[in-house]
């Protein structure tokens, strides 16, 4: 095999968007903070990479009604096989009431060449269904493989079609807590008897994407599409570093694109008035995040920095790190009321896209409860939203589930039938946004 060269990193940009101005006394200062990596994918099309990834596969006994689901498993889970770069650590763990090692097997990890990628899809003959399911245990076997690898891109893929209904709940959010930050891991559910917010839920704690492949016919093509992701990312650990000000606080920071997650609660301590959220692992691609800093109130004419927005790496513990890049967020104050009652076009769409993740959310939950008069009001608000933005992907989606009278008014009428995988995908992909219309 060839030697390449260890690639270099992509390079970072920050670019802020928001309405500096505000009224007399006023407080609270929004902005939307762009990221964006370019140069790494370039860089790394024949290099080796730099990861190690574990795959988890559901083989709890509901895998094998009906039987194409656990046909498609080993068939998806060969395809992102074959998909891996040479030079990959890698591990596949089968996943029921307990964790067990298909390949390599040991506590150890492969590393990706022809030979080992044909012995690790000969291993997947093996795999059969039957037992329960408790994902807490697949998730800390696979830290526990990951652990080992000195592998700076650290990545899990979890498949499961049923409910963890063999392991108590506290265990498994006790189990993401322990396993956040140390890899990032991307959950699907197959079929439609599996739980939304459980797979949601780990994928948003691990900081990776979630979705639903209903037909198992599709789970190579989902599976191959996740680990040329996987094989596309070249920084690991990124963390958004905001700095305030004397008198300043962070009220909340949230990932909006390309999907909401609220990071508020993720931040780590960063030295004097500075905090840490994570951002994960980052190939050639951009996301955006809403900042809102509480400023103290000052009169007409004064202006101050309110937040300076950093990309870092992880470094020895009390030494500086060089910022990747960086933005300012201002505040300044004005008695122009056109000025301070304007709202960025950024601002505004993002805040509008979180609603409308929302609005889902709580239009099925009451749909499910048998609360029509709710479910409507939200779902239709849902679509409203949906049309303004131009998020059309959404759009499609809330049609399966409500019959549109008026998108731009939110008038919608409740389907009476509506097939289980219509209502998951829209619930899953509930968070999915779209960037800002360009003008």
């Amino acid at each position: 095999m060839a030697n390449f060269a260890k690639p270099s990193a992509p390079r970072f940009s920050v670019e802020v968007y928001q309405n500096e101005f505000l009224p007399e006394g006023g407080r609270d200062v929004h902005a939307i903070v762009t990221v964006t990596s370019t140069g790494g994918a370039a860089a790394t099309r024949s290099a080796v990479q730099d990861a190690a990834v574990v795959i988890m596969v559901d083989c709890s006994g509901s895998m094998q009604y009906p039987p194409d689901k656990m046909r498609g498993a080993r068939e998806a889970t060969a395809a992102a096989i074959d998909t891996l770069r040479d030079g990959t650590a890698f591990a596949v763990v089968a996943g029921t009431h307990v964790a067990k090692e298909v390949y390599p097997g040991q506590g150890r990890l492969a590393t990706a060449d022809p030979a080992t990628r044909a012995q690790a899809k000969e291993a997947l003959r093996a795999l059969t269904a039957g037992g329960g399911t408790a994902i807490g245990t697949w998730l800390r076997l696979a830290d526990g493989l990951l652990r080992r690898s000195s592998a700076g891109i650290r990545h899990g893929i979890l498949l499961t079609d049923g409910r963890n209904e063999h392991e108590d709940p506290a265990v498994l959010r006790a189990t993401l807590d322990a396993c956040a930050g140390r890899f990032t891991c991307d959950a699907r559910g197959v079929g439609t008897d599996w739980e939304v917010k459980e797979v949601t839920g780990i994928a948003g704690a691990l900081l990776g994407s979630a979705d639903i492949v209903a037909d198992p016919a599709h789970l190579a093509e989902d599976f191959t599409h996740m680990m040329e992701n996987v094989m596309g990312k070249e920084v690991a650990d990124v963390a958004l570093r905001l700095w305030t000000p004397v008198g300043a606080e962070v009220r909340y920071v949230k990932q909006v694109s390309p999907a909401v997650h609220d990071l508020t609660d993720r931040r780590s301590g960063a030295g004097p008035r500075a905090g840490d959220y994570p951002t994960g692992s980052w190939g050639d691609e951009s996301r955006e995040y809403h900042v809102c800093v509480r400023v103290p109130g000052a009169s007409v004419g004064q202006e101050m920095l309110a937040a300076r927005a950093s990309l870092v790496l992880p470094g020895p513990a009390g030494e500086p790190q060089p910022p990747l890049a960086q933005g300012l967020v201002r505040a300044v104050w004005t008695d122009d009321l056109a000025a301070s009652t304007a709202i960025s076009p950024q601002v505004a769409h993002y805040t509008g896209q979180a609603e409308l993740a929302q609005a889902i959310q709580q239009g099925l939950e009451a749909r499910k409860l048998g609360d029509v008069d709710g479910a409507t009001a939200k779902l239709g608000r849902a679509v409203q939203l949906a049309s303004v933005s131009g998020n059309a992907d959404t759009a499609r989606l809330l049609a399966k589930v409500v019959d549109v009278v008026d998108a731009v008014a939110g008038t919608v009428r409740l389907k009476a039938k509506v097939a289980d995988a219509d209502e998951m995908t829209l619930e899953t992909r509930s968070t999915q946004t779209v960037r800002v219309k360009k003008t």
